[in-house]
């Protein structure tokens, strides 16, 4: 089993794994030192030397994107790391607009969620309490436009996000919360209003 790695070492490891699915050839260390906000290419190429070392990636001399990954992320985890970007707030008692800049990102398991368009928000107010998602959380969603019912969603009403239990029903769908306080939100099958931007597959609590 190969060595252990720091918080920061995963992230990159996650990074230099997303750069090359999308981009189909690794980043410079340049490039690496600029996404982690490292003050020079040598800080990031120590970084780049330790994963070396311990057996996750190899750096091919004589060219600045000569980096190739080796099996070590299923060492850490049992599966590859993946970068999840997080997009803004979303309220979930009252709705509030969520679709933002990236604002950072988490370093997650694959395992809950295989879909590289996975993103997180993060949640403000208390009408998902009685689901064990509470204000100040991150929901991890899975993008995806449709959900079954009694699953938990992000759902967009205009420009407006909020985090509900999903019900279809005969002419109308129900955005039922999570709190025995506080109504559902119901609109009609047809309302162009409503969007589901996906379901929600993980919760991530700082403490």
């Amino acid at each position: 089993m190969k060595p252990s790695l720091t918080n920061r070492q995963a992230s990159i490891l996650a990074f230099l794994k997303k750069y090359l699915h999308e981009k189909g050839y690794p980043p410079t260390v340049r490039e690496i030192a600029a996404h982690f906000h490292i003050s020079s290419p040598r800080g990031a190429k120590k970084h780049l030397d330790v994963l070396e070392s311990k057996g996750y990636i190899q750096k091919r001399p004589g060219s600045p994107r000569a980096i190739e990954l080796r099996d070590g992320p299923r060492a850490v985890t049992g599966s590859l790391p993946i970068l999840v970007p997080i997009l803004g707030q979303v309220r979930a008692g009252i709705p509030n607009l969520a679709m933002q800049e990236v604002i950072g990102h988490f370093t997650l398991d694959s395992s809950l969620t295989h879909n590289s368009d996975a993103f997180a928000l993060q949640v403000r107010g208390d009408s998902m309490v009685e689901a064990g998602i509470l204000d100040g959380d991150y929901a991890v969603v899975k993008l995806q436009a449709h959900a079954a019912n009694g699953e938990i969603v992000v759902a967009l009403m205009g420009e407006e996000a909020t985090v509900k239990r999903f019900y279809r029903e005969k002419d109308q769908i129900r955005l039922e919360p999570a709190n025995a306080r506080l109504k559902p939100i119901v609109v009609t099958n047809r309302s162009e209003e409503f969007k589901i931007l996906g379901k929600v597959v993980g919760i991530v609590r700082k403490l």
